[in-house]
């Protein structure tokens, strides 16, 4: 790789390969007879792996307690050093002060109710719904109404 790239440049292709290492791991879970029953699950971890770049700010292939914070603050959950660390603990059983992608997938398609678990998915419910449509409200007759 040349090193006369410029950052913008650089930063592309460390997330490439980042990606590339992500998707790495995905291939494992789709491989893995423990998920072969997971409903959608190329689509799942597509998803989660898209998730878990955008709040791997260290670049380092996992997500720190500053990624993690950022993205509970993204979420609109903002928590505290101690909470957040809880969370880690929770996600890495304690192995780790970072969570690895292979430990944040099988946390998403674990049965356990992870905190970290709820929340994204409770994001990804919030962010299923459009929003607020532009312009005025549609006109409602009596027989629209629930």
């Amino acid at each position: 790789m040349p090193s006369n790239l410029q950052g913008g440049k650089a930063f592309g292709l460390l997330k490439e390969q980042q990606r590339q290492k992500l998707e790495e791991v995905n291939k494992e879970y789709l491989e893995d007879q423990k998920y072969r029953d997971e409903e959608d699950l190329a689509q799942k971890l597509e998803g989660l792996k898209n998730k878990y770049a955008e709040f791997d700010l260290n670049d380092q292939g996992d997500i720190d307690l500053m990624g993690l914070k950022r993205m509970m603050e993204k979420l609109g959950v903002p928590k505290t050093h101690l909470e957040l660390k809880k969370m880690i603990v929770e996600v890495t059983g304690g192995s780790s002060n970072t969570i690895n992608y292979r430990d944040f997938v099988k946390m998403m398609l674990g049965k356990r109710s992870a905190v970290l678990k709820l929340v994204l998915i409770f994001e990804d419910k919030a962010n299923g719904t459009t929003g607020k449509p532009d312009g005025p409200p549609p006109k409602r007759d009596i027989a629209s109404l629930p």
